[in-house]
């Protein structure tokens, strides 16, 4: 239920635009872009596209006792773990080692999933009434020169494959979140995590940022940050660096 289109402005836009004019998109169906023309990251960021990169989106329907959908973040965050690390893994077995880049492969809180301290992968959500879209680019072929973070790549080269692997992967979280809750999900992300201690710094551009250490997250997903003085805030929202 993959659907592949050349270019396009943003496949997230575009199937909010379908669900908002009433048109029937299942869950699991994917709309997948060779070229973003208006892709979109957090606050409205530029998401720079680039040949052989992945640029997709999928809808979720939010049913009865669901957790919480700002979660899906979560959810998704796992699913691109889960299917980056098979690359990885795969270019170490090709290797005959450990890879090329030896940096670790860690989530960061709320939608990253990151190369040593560079940017592979973002995920943004959106909440069109009961559904939500879930926007996902990865870095495989190339990273593009952002002025404010690094980027990395995996370049790798078969975009349609990962693509089939992580849209099995997102079915299998989601079944996960819905069959176990919240818990085991948390749980999970916190091992693909950057480590506790990890300075972090959070603010949105152009506002003061507050510093600390990453110290988890809390039952519902949010992020603990341990401040200097050793006391404990709980973000819900924000922009979070590697400090």
């Amino acid at each position: 239920m993959i659907e592949f289109v050349p270019q396009t402005g943003s496949t997230s836009a575009d199937l909010a635009a379908r669900l908002r004019a009433g048109t029937f998109v299942p869950e699991g169906h994917w709309l997948v872009a060779d070229r973003q023309t208006d892709g979109k990251g957090r606050q409205g960021r530029e998401w720079l596209d680039g040949a052989g990169n992945f640029m997709g989106s999928a809808v979720v329907h939010l049913r009865f006792g669901d957790p919480e959908p700002a979660s899906l973040a979560l959810v998704a965050g796992l699913a691109v773990h889960e299917a980056v690390a098979s690359v990885v893994s795969a270019q170490a077995d090709t290797a005959g080692g450990a890879g090329s880049s030896g940096r670790r492969l860690v989530l960061k809180w709320p939608n990253d999933v990151m190369l040593g301290a560079a940017k592979l992968a973002g995920i943004l959500l959106e909440r069109v009434g009961d559904s939500v879209v879930i926007g996902i680019g990865v870095n495989l072929a190339s990273a593009p020169r952002l002025p404010d973070r690094e980027a990395a790549a995996l370049g790798a080269s078969d975009r349609d494959a990962f693509a089939a692997d992580l849209a099995r992967l997102l079915d299998v979280e989601l079944d996960r979140w819905r069959s176990f809750g919240l818990a085991p999900i948390v749980a999970r992300w916190l091992a693909a995590a950057h480590p506790a201690g990890t300075p972090l710094a959070v603010g949105e551009s152009g506002e003061t940022p507050v510093t600390g250490t990453f110290a988890g997250l809390t039952d519902d997903g949010a992020l603990r940050l341990r401040l200097a003085d050793g006391a404990t805030r709980v973000i819900h929202a924000g922009e979070v660096r590697l400090a």
